[in-house]
């Protein structure tokens, strides 16, 4: 990767390793507790906010997969520019139904949002500083991957 102050491999498995923990306590989080049978709006609101939040550990894994995949040589950076993007619109979760969550959840919501933000902004600054032309090495790295590959 052209800006290696931006992203490398050290941050990429510290950040992975931290999405783990993340989206376990997701999962433990948004397991159904007992007791809401009766409180459909409440249920409703767990619900979608926890696939909601699920759905946002799981773009952020895949992203942090796709630059390991990357860093391993397993992945060329055009195919990271092209299946390594983050959507925007996963940042945010719906306010009127956060307000009927507990507030344990309501933290590691917003935690999950945080940890998407950053990766949202490595991965602006990545794509800012990595427009240039791939160098010659690496060129002459991926024609040989090919002509291997053939």
């Amino acid at each position: 990767m052209p800006n290696s102050a931006t992203i490398n491999p050290r941050i990429v498995e510290t950040l992975y390793h931290d999405a783990l923990l993340l989206a376990d306590e997701v999962r433990h989080a948004f397991e159904q507790p007992c007791g809401f049978d009766n409180d459909e709006p409440l249920r409703i609101a767990l619900s979608s906010e926890g696939l909601r939040t699920t759905t946002r550990m799981m773009h952020a894994i895949a992203w942090l997969l796709n630059h390991r995949a990357y860093f391993a040589g397993e992945m060329n950076q055009f195919q990271l520019r092209r299946n390594g993007r983050l959507s925007p619109d996963l940042r945010q979760s719906e306010v009127a139904q956060l307000a009927r969550l507990q507030p344990e959840i309501v933290d590691l919501v917003e935690s999950t949002q945080h940890f998407y933000d950053r990766l949202l902004r490595l991965d602006a600054r990545w794509r800012l500083f990595g427009e240039t032309q791939p160098s010659a090495i690496e060129r002459l790295r991926e024609r040989l991957q090919r002509r291997l590959a053939s």
